[in-house]
């Protein structure tokens, strides 16, 4: 892990204190990475806990002690440690990842759920809105995800009510339609557009059904090579921490948006697994006369698991996951 892509796991760890209702700060920009200065230890250390105690209204170890286990469950992060006088120090590992994968895998479209609304009521008051219907609908598999149930009427006073479209999305058709109520934040007006419908790197929706595809093209090609993913073989030093850290945030992912009431979270999210993937998914297959080695086989269960992210995540939205696109 390079100290970017470690700068980028601090802010995903302070992204989640603040989304849990753990600390009341503005993310930063960027978070400072460097050595260990004199008494620290690990690789690294970062003294974002004292840039955030002054906003955050507590002590710089108070702050360390919030963001310590958000940090130490991320991928390739193997221990956190604080030191002076809020200081974390960071030491990497590997072998987290393939747990990971192997997890998604395992739990296949469930993976992600959990029990964070367990038992609880969520009562969705709507308008006679199309958006608002749609959303209240999403919202009530992301609910029940979580262990809730959701119940939706139309009744005053209303608790859910998202920016109108300025025009009827049918003509999109339900797929894309889905998805240009659902993308935007709550308070942001949606864009009723053919662009929604384009097949290029411009559209977001089919960059996610399309790394989708590409994650199935990839086990058939695989099983016409003669091997399958295998998460065991995934070794830290080839693991391309992007990916592997989106699929580890998709559980939070659901539970904010569940919590919060906020499916485009889950919908962001799902642009950040597929960008993810597809910057990766020509590491794959061997390449010419190469032989599938473990570091294929470890690629290919990653993409796996992708495939199942996404998928799984496509399926809470109401929108269709093709095998080829």
């Amino acid at each position: 892990m390079t100290p970017v892509e470690l700068s980028r796991t601090v802010l995903c760890a302070v992204r989640r204190a603040v989304d849990a209702g753990e600390l009341s700060v503005p993310v930063p920009a960027r978070a400072v990475v460097t050595l260990p200065g004199p008494g620290g230890c690990g690789d690294y250390a970062t003294n974002i806990a004292l840039q955030l105690a002054r906003p955050a209204g507590r002590s710089p170890l108070q702050v360390a002690e919030i963001l310590r286990p958000h940090i130490s469950g991320a991928p390739g992060v193997a221990d956190v440690a604080i030191t002076g006088s809020g200081f974390l120090n960071i030491r990497l590992g590997g072998g987290a990842s393939a747990a990971l994968v192997a997890d998604v895998l395992r739990q296949g479209p469930s993976y992600g759920h959990g029990d964070a609304l367990a038992g609880q009521v969520v009562e969705l008051r709507v308008p006679y809105d199309t958006r608002a219907e749609v959303v209240a609908d999403t919202l009530v598999r992301i609910v029940a995800g979580q262990g809730g149930r959701a119940e939706v009427r139309h009744a005053e006073p209303v608790n859910l009510r998202p920016v109108p479209a300025p025009e009827d999305p049918a003509p999109l058709g339900p797929d894309a339609a889905r998805w240009a109520l659902l993308h935007p934040a709550p308070h942001d007006r949606p864009r009723i557009s053919a662009d929604h419908l384009v097949q290029r790197e411009s559209n977001p929706l089919f960059r996610i059904r399309y790394a989708h595809a590409r994650t199935r093209a990839l086990r058939r090609n695989a099983d016409a090579l003669g091997y399958v993913g295998d998460p065991s073989d995934v070794r830290h030093e080839s693991e391309p921490l992007d990916l592997v850290g989106a699929l580890a945030e998709y559980p939070h992912a659901l539970r904010v948006a569940a919590t919060q009431r906020t499916p485009d979270r889950l919908a962001r999210h799902l642009v950040v697994t597929a960008d993810a993937f597809l910057a990766h998914q020509h590491t794959v297959l061997p390449l010419g006369d190469e032989k599938p080695s473990a570091a294929h086989r470890a690629r290919l269960a990653l993409a796996e698991a992708a495939g199942t992210v996404l998928a799984g995540g496509l399926s809470l939205l109401g929108i269709s996951a093709p095998d080829y696109l």
